[in-house]
């Protein structure tokens, strides 16, 4: 196939995964002019999808509607479709495994359908993270084993999601696009696509180093995590109000940049990247202290919580057995519906095996019976605030009251600051 087929979006492209990265890619795809083919293996999500209903927070269904109605935008559970295709991108689930190494089952999977039904020209482009070297250790030799030659007869090329769930400035449209391919060939033509659809794309000379931009990015981010949650815990021991050295400090200018301490870190990626990269150091004899120190500090968060929401009962004479804990939200992260690595989940785990009787509070988590914990949302009533022994502040809502839940509450453990400034014998700090 030609690239220009990529610049008058002419080419069929597709997405494998229409979770929180493929399907505002997919939308993306499909508003810039291209025929989108979406595969799931998921019959509701993609019969959703067909209907013009969005599963994925920031993906309105009314930009969703219009590109199926369009006509420029499908969903299929049929993998032979890739036949159709003149690039395809892989946007699969890549979690890591209980022993910390990473699970790329669903990255097989899908590069095994691509070898089953690519036609000649085909790009293929990987977005799931992952560790430096799956593109060409992983995925190059399952696809050069169809008799194709890489740069010639398919194009293969490495591109990191950097989506930021519920971020409404930083969309997957205007967040920079780092992309690497095997060969200078399979860089243009990825480049080419992107840039077609997408605001900024950054080309760099592997697809090694963009697996490792993903990486160095999260990792950034949680070894800063790491150092700030430590801080915190020495500054508790010190009786150090550990938000305002932070608000101090940020006062300055320059070689300083405030991070934030917390209950633990949640989402996909940055309690977990760090891992990815530390694993791979093994193989090549490299132990990464400083990046599994950090993730050591990061996982001991929930169980400091616990420990100050039990410190916390007991300066009123009560035990965790038996208190009444409301826990207000149990997303990852402000104002969407995620729970993966939520540290709320490890929290109340660990609170209703000490005999805690623990409701919660989220206004876009309905259930948490997918996480193996037999609880339901609450609504925030008068009577479920002064009810509770306790109330738990683990994500910042937006839309929720706090100074009503203040107000009416009893003690409030406030793991995010979000009273920030206030004074009131009622609160409890991290």
């Amino acid at each position: 196939m030609s690239i220009e087929q990529f610049k008058d979006q002419s080419a069929r492209v597709g997405v494998i995964g229409l979770g929180y990265v493929g399907l505002p890619l997919a939308v993306e795809f499909a508003e810039a002019g291209y025929h989108v083919i979406g595969f799931d293996v998921v019959d509701d999500k993609v019969a959703g999808i067909n209907r013009g209903e969005s599963h994925i927070k920031d993906v309105p269904s009314s930009a969703l509607d219009a590109v199926v109605k369009a006509g420029r935008l499908e969903a299929t559970t049929d993998f032979s479709k890739i036949s159709e295709l003149n690039s395809v991108n892989i946007c699969v689930p890549t979690p890591l495994r209980k022993t910390k190494d990473p699970d790329v089952s669903y990255i097989v999977a899908a590069v095994e359908e691509i070898a089953k039904h690519m036609k000649p020209g085909l790009l293929v482009l990987l977005e799931s993270t992952t560790y430096p070297g799956t593109t060409d250790e992983l995925i190059l030799p399952m696809l050069e084993a169809t008799g194709h030659t890489v740069g010639e007869d398919f194009f293969l090329a490495f591109s990191p999601e950097r989506v930021d769930p519920g971020n409404p400035t930083y969309t997957t449209k205007n967040i920079p696009k780092v992309v690497g391919g095997i060969t200078p060939a399979c860089t243009e033509r990825a480049a080419a696509l992107y840039g077609s659809a997408l605001e900024t794309v950054v080309s760099v000379s592997s697809t090694r180093v963009a697996e490792m931009v993903k990486l160095l990015e999260n990792t950034f981010r949680s070894v800063n995590i790491g150092l700030v949650n430590e801080l915190a815990l020495m500054c508790d021991s010190m009786d150090i109000d550990v938000w305002e050295v932070i608000d101090a400090a940020a006062t300055k200018p320059f070689g300083f940049m405030p991070f934030y301490p917390g209950p633990g870190l949640g989402g996909h990626c940055i309690p977990i990247d760090p891992f990815y990269l530390s694993w791979k150091a093994r193989q090549v004899g490299f132990e990464a202290r400083f990046i599994e120190l950090a993730g050591q500090v990061n996982s001991f968060m929930p169980q400091h919580v616990v420990a100050k929401v039990a410190e916390a009962l007991n300066d009123v004479e009560k035990s965790v057995k038996g208190s009444n804990i409301l826990v207000l939200g149990v997303a990852y992260k402000n104002d969407i519906d995620d729970v993966r690595e939520s540290p709320a989940i490890d929290i109340i785990n660990e609170l209703l095996d000490l005999g805690g009787k623990v409701t919660y509070h989220d206004p876009y988590v309905a259930s948490l019976a997918g996480e193996g914990i037999a609880l339901d949302n609450q609504e925030l009533t008068d009577d479920a605030i002064k009810k509770a022994d306790l109330i738990l502040i683990t994500t910042r809502h937006g839309v929720t009251d706090y100074d009503r839940v203040l107000e009416m509450g009893s003690i409030v453990f406030d793991t995010r600051n979000v009273l920030k400034g206030v004074q009131s014998p009622k609160i409890r700090r991290l």
